[in-house]
């Protein structure tokens, strides 16, 4: 693959695949190049915070359709089954681009990429804020979604690239908080103003932050890498849009269960998704060798890199999926309005942001395996907990117990991301990034389709306990014992972690760590 021009020796590939360009640097003579970092420059602190503001903003407007969807349905005069569309598409374009990120980081100037995806996601929040019909509402959510799509990976590679070695879990702890707060906070927000105002002024809240945050990082953002003259293989792009798209869409379709049967249409998607990954991958391996690859897949060649992704496919799977259940049972078995729900789930994400700070630390001495198994225990237990609920359940304590699931979920996100960036050469962190992120999606994709099947599956609308949308208490019940069982799949990954972070250099790591 061709180099990127970060200060990383040529024997960081592929003669030593296992190693990450930090230990080749370190094991080489003093002379041999700059001194490791250790501090961060005061431009660099500028990249990462204009990134991170960013990033807070799109993902913040990710989640906010979910409590506006019944304003928006009586407005517009549409059904629930295309309003949905509002975020099956955002997912969807996501999933489409995201694998894409890592080219699009080595392709262009820093600069010019933040500027054009934060400037597509303005276009496309002015676009839904002013929508007269359905269908450009839904343009202007694509839009968005294709600008959101790059942003996330930029902020994570960039922060890990520019984060000296010992602080980098403090760092990544940074993207964790945002990748947090902010969809933790956007149903509360969305739900106040759904309360009070049009949903348009959803978008109209969020259009002049992202014009001040494009102006602002337009003039602020330095470009900190050197771009690498390559062009794009079209037929990877038409691979990853079947392949991803179609696995999401079927993922996003499998709840609509009729008689306990999942949806042909469904099952056609996923299959036909399975397969175009395959064909994309196939590609992939094929277009690595002479460095023209869309999202370089020999990133799984690295054993921490794929252990780290295996668990994260688990957290994601059980955190997205308990996000979207859990409103649903907070409203329709215990009766709680939108907004009290957004409130609720608050607290979840202040959690994840003040305990990922504490990870972070704790991060270069304590080593990924004891974090994380920590968390997954945590998390295990509190979902295990909510498998017992019933509908005369304090709130108080379901917030608890939300709390404890997300304290569980903090001491994962850090711990493994810092440790799959840590396993690669410099030159793959964008592409493992975006891998990272494709993964959340698919994870996120994945929960939500086995958790909300299995609601459907269980709940039965005659029961006594069901609410008028059919959830029952007995559905409830099986949707956190599926969760509960999903997470202690991640227990089981975790034991495989390496002990230390190799970064730290306190500790040696397993030979193919």
């Amino acid at each position: 693959m061709t180099q990127t021009p970060e200060p990383a020796p040529a024997s960081t590939r592929p003669s030593a695949p296992s190693l990450p360009a930090q230990s080749t640097r370190a094991s080489a003579s003093p002379t041999a190049g700059p001194a490791p970092k250790t501090h961060l420059e005061p431009g660099e602190v500028v990249v990462i915070a204009v990134l991170a503001v960013a990033a807070f903003i799109v993902i913040f407007n990710e989640m906010v359709m979910g409590v506006a969807l019944p304003q928006v349905m009586a407005e517009l005069g549409i059904t629930a089954a295309t309003g949905q569309w509002l975020t099956t598409a955002y997912a969807l374009t996501m999933a489409v681009i995201i694998p894409a990120t890592g080219f699009l980081m080595q392709r262009f100037h820093m600069r010019q990429l933040f500027t054009a995806t934060m400037a597509l996601f303005t276009v496309g929040t002015a676009i839904a804020a002013l929508a007269p019909t359905f269908e450009v509402l839904l343009t202007g959510r694509i839009v968005q979604a294709a600008g959101t799509a790059t942003l996330a990976p930029l902020m994570m590679a960039t922060t890990f690239r520019l984060a000296p070695e010992g602080r980098r879990g403090s760092l990544m702890a940074l993207t964790t908080a945002v990748g947090a707060v902010a969809p933790a906070i956007g149903p509360a927000i969305s739900g106040l103003i759904v309360a009070n105002l049009s949903w348009r002024w959803i978008f109209l809240l969020v259009l002049p932050l992202a014009l001040i945050a494009l102006i602002v990082g337009g003039i602020l953002m330095r470009n900190l890498t050197t771009p690498v003259p390559s062009s794009i293989d079209v037929i990877s792009l038409v691979l990853a849009a079947v392949g991803f798209g179609a696995l999401v869409f079927g993922l996003a379709s499998a709840h609509d269960t009729s008689g306990g049967h999942l949806p042909t249409n469904s099952v056609l998607a996923v299959a036909l998704g399975l397969i175009g990954i395959a064909a994309f991958v196939a590609r992939q391996r094929h277009l690595q060798r002479t460095g023209a690859a869309l999202l370089d897949v020999r990133i799984f060649t690295h054993r921490g890199f794929t252990l780290a992704s295996v668990v994260i496919l688990f957290l994601v799977t059980t955190a997205f999926g308990v996000g979207v259940v859990l409103p649903l049972v907070l409203q329709d078995v215990l009766g709680l309005g939108a907004f009290a729900t957004g409130l609720l789930l608050v607290p979840g994400g202040a959690a994840i942001a003040v305990v990922s700070a504490i990870v972070g630390r704790l991060y270069e001495g304590t080593g990924p395996r004891t974090l994380v198994v920590i968390g997954a225990l945590v998390d295990v237990a509190a979902l295990w907990f909510m498998s017992t609920a019933t509908p005369d359940r304090p709130v108080a304590v379901i917030l608890l117990t939300h709390l404890a699931i997300c304290t569980g979920q903090a001491f994962m996100w850090t711990a493994l991301f810092t440790l799959a960036l840590a396993s690669l050469p410099e030159d793959l962190y964008g592409h493992g990034s975006a891998a990272l992120n494709t993964l959340q999606q698919l994870g996120g994709a994945i929960g939500v389709a086995v958790l909300i099947t299995v609601l459907t599956i269980t709940s039965d609308a005659t029961d006594a306990t069901a609410s008028s949308a059919g959830t029952s208490l007995a559905g409830v019940q099986g949707v956190f014992t599926a969760a509960a069982v999903i997470a202690a799949a991640a227990v089981v990954g975790a034991l495989f972690l390496p002990g230390r972070s190799r970064s730290t250099g306190t500790a040696p790591v397993p030979a193919g760590h």
